[in-house]
């Protein structure tokens, strides 16, 4: 079993920057996927950023440019550096990890945090 716990939401200003982390207990992290995923008012979850078990880094359009996505193993972290924030940033963010080769989609997924909240005023 895999507990993930995402931090560092928050409320920002536009083009402020914040670093959501994700940090695991349990098994090892080493051997999955990690996605970051956002979900706005009255949308459906979306897919952001991942790096994926096969080391193929992903961005969405909307933040590509924008956001890092990171991990360390041996902390057993993840990390979403996200600047130059927008008012259409604002979401809950979700941390997610999976043990296949699928990254795109949320049931690639098998573990999820429980969200962390970013809102950016304008």
């Amino acid at each position: 079993q895999v507990q993930l716990v995402e931090s560092g939401g928050g409320l920002v200003q536009t083009g402020d920057s914040l670093t959501l982390s994700c940090t695991t207990s349990g098994r090892t992290f080493n051997n999955y996927g990690v996605g970051w995923f956002r979900q706005a008012p009255g949308k459906e979850r979306e897919l952001v950023a991942a790096k994926s078990r096969g080391l193929i880094i992903y961005y969405s359009d909307s933040v590509k440019g924008r956001f890092t996505i990171s991990r360390d193993n041996a902390k057993n972290s993840a990390y979403l550096q996200m600047s130059s924030l927008k008012p259409e940033d604002t979401a809950v963010y979700y941390c997610a990890a999976g043990s296949g080769w699928g990254f795109r989609r949320a049931y690639d997924y098998d573990y999820w945090g429980q969200g962390t909240q970013v809102t950016v005023s304008s």
